[in-house]
Formats: structure tokens, C-alpha cells, sequence
């Protein structure tokens, strides 16, 4: 009877062990779409197959251990045969794992920041609490949305102009930090295409958990059509409902604190809005981009995202939609 309650607390273990590796980011690590996401993954598993090959053995002393019988023998063989299993189970194995698991630490990590050939530049900076986006060989800014080739080499510059930020889309490559003064570079090729999430995995203040952006991973022609579309300033607008928008827009603080290539909008504080009709989402990735959230979030975006920096801008219907309608003409 007084062995039930030590299985009971191991199956519990197990259980609670299952759970806590089922989360949202453990698909990411199991379904690699970038070449570092597909190293890492690589480790991961082998560091999962040995500690469960280290769990399944000490699980299995442990339950020889409670249903064996009283120990017979000489108390000589016995402490020879405990001097022995000390040494063997608890120096050399222990080091022959950790000896496996760092020279494949060491040879990843040699590996995946070689620089390559045609590597496609892109720089990141984070901001409070967004993230902007350039490519300076395409002269392309943009906010929160990376689009990226698919087999491309690519190699993202990262910068804060603030506190410490860190990169990290779970299934394209691991995380690196974006620090104040240091620019680091993380080099990475997509495998597939498909639209992948990324965040901030570094605690940055108050709207830490709604800075993230989104990697949109394209085929090569697809990509080439994209830098096509954004490489030229945005046209005016084509109808009246937006040209007023447009007017209204300019009018406004609006103007002051975004750029839009191609008009007297040149502000740095918000993100850049050239292609903001184009783009998945809004607030970094916090809601969907349509009109309602639009308008939302032009006459009060402290509704959505508390905390960052763009104050109330009051409105009435007839001028928001207008700039709701220009806006969503910028692609």
C-alpha cells in the first residue's frame, strides 16, 4: 500500500510534463519553415530523445527499486556494486550526454551565421511598441509586416532605439536581441511559403505582449511583384471620398507623427503608413485590418492597445470615413 503513492505522483509528473509541453509555440518547434528553425528543431529533438532515455531509465530504478526484494549478499559486494553504478550512472554518462549535446551546440551555432551569397538585407528596429521595417537596397519602409523570398538567403540587421527588444519568429530561427547601441544580424532562409508569426520574447514595458508583427514568406515571384508595387510612391487618390480623406489627413496630427512617401506626412514617431492598405493587420499585429478597427483605432486606439503612444484623435463620421477610405487606398 505504501508504494501507491509513489506511483501516483509519477504518473502525475508525466501527465503534468505533457501538459506543459502542449502550448501554442510547441508546433513551431516540431514544423520548421526556415533553415535555423529547422537546426534548432534538429537539437530540440535530440535533447528530448536523451532525456527521455534518461527519464525512462531512472523511471525504471525507481520501480525496480520498489518492487524488488530485501538486498542479500555480502555488504562488501554491495558497496562495490553502488561504487560502481555512482560512476558509471552519475559521472560518465552525464558527461558522454552534455559531450553529445555541445559539440551539436557548437557546430549549429558555427553554422548558422555564415554569411551567404545574395543575401537579401533587411533592417529592424524596435520601437515602442512596434516594430519598423526597411529594405535599403529596395528603398521600401514599412511597419509591423516582413515579406521575405522563399530560398533566398537573408540576412535582418536589428536595432532598438529604446530598451531591449527580441526577435523571434518560432518557426523561421531562434531569438536575438535587439539591444540600444548594438546591431546584431541573424541569417536565416525560408523553406516555405506561408505567414508566420513573430513577437517581442523580451519583456519591453507596458505593451509588451501586443508587439508583434508578422514574416509574410513569398515565392520568388510573388516577392519580386511585392518590392514592384512598393517601390514607387503611392499614386494620388483616385476618388473624391479619399482625396478628402487625404486633405483631412494632412490637416490633422496625423501627419506629425507617420510618413507616407510622396506627400508632406513625414513624421517618425508613429509607423510608416505607405502601404498601410496593404497590410494583414493593425497595432502590431493586435486586430485586423478593415474599416471597423481602422476607425477604432483612429479616434481612440488607447481601446485597443493601452499604452502606446498615439493619443484620441475626435473625429466626426463624415471626415472619419474619408480618412478611413484614404487610408485603405495606400497599398
Amino acid at each position: 500500500m505504501r508504494r501507491r503513492p509513489v506511483l501516483t505522483a509519477a504518473i502525475v509528473a508525466m501527465l503534468l510534463l505533457l501538459v506543459a509541453c502542449s502550448t501554442k509555440q510547441s508546433p513551431a518547434i516540431t514544423d520548421p519553415k526556415g533553415t535555423e528553425a529547422h537546426t534548432i528543431s534538429g537539437i530540440w529533438w535530440l535533447m528530448c530523445g536523451l532525456a527521455s532515455f534518461v527519464y525512462l531509465v531512472v523511471g525504471g530504478f525507481i520501480v525496480f527499486a520498489l518492487f524488488r526484494g530485501r538486498r542479500s549478499g555480502s555488504a562488501k559486494d554491495m558497496r562495490m556494486r553502488d561504487g560502481t553504478f555512482i560512476v558509471v550512472g552519475g559521472l560518465i554518462i552525464p558527461a558522454l550526454i552534455l559531450l553529445v549535446l555541445g559539440a551539436q551546440v557548437v557546430h549549429a551555432s558555427n553554422t548558422l551565421r555564415k554569411p551567404e551569397k545574395n543575401e537579401l538585407r533587411i533592417e529592424v528596429v524596435g520601437k515602442r511598441w512596434w516594430w519598423a521595417v526597411s529594405y535599403p537596397g529596395q528603398g521600401i519602409t514599412t511597419a509591423n509586416e516582413i515579406h521575405i523570398p522563399v530560398g533566398r538567403p537573408l540576412v535582418i540587421g536589428l536595432d532598438s532605439d529604446n530598451v531591449i527588444h527580441s526577435f523571434w519568429v518560432p518557426q523561421l530561427a531562434g531569438k536575438v536581441d535587439l539591444i540600444p547601441g548594438q546591431h546584431n544580424l541573424l541569417r536565416v532562409t525560408a523553406t516555405k511559403p506561408g505567414t508566420y508569426r513573430g513577437e517581442c520574447a523580451e519583456y519591453c514595458g507596458l505593451e509588451h505582449t501586443k508587439m508583434n508583427f508578422l514574416v509574410v514568406a513569398q515565392t520568388a515571384a510573388d516577392f519580386d511583384a511585392w518590392v514592384v508595387r512598393h517601390k514607387p510612391a503611392p499614386t494620388g487618390p483616385t476618388d473624391q471620398l479619399a482625396a478628402t480623406g487625404q486633405t483631412i489627413f494632412m490637416r490633422e496630427p496625423c501627419s506629425g507623427c507617420h510618413t507616407i512617401r510622396g506627400t508632406t506626412a513625414n513624421g517618425t514617431i508613429g509607423p510608416d503608413l505607405t502601404d498601410i492598405g496593404s497590410r494583414l493587420e493593425l497595432g502590431a499585429n493586435t486586430v485586423p485590418n478593415n474599416d471597423g478597427y481602422l476607425s477604432g483605432w483612429i479616434v481612440n486606439s488607447q481601446t485597443i492597445k493601452p499604452g502606446n503612444l498615439m493619443p484620441p484623435i475626435p473625429m466626426d463620421a463624415n471626415d472619419l470615413h474619408a480618412v478611413v477610405a484614404y487610408l485603405r487606398s495606400l497599398k
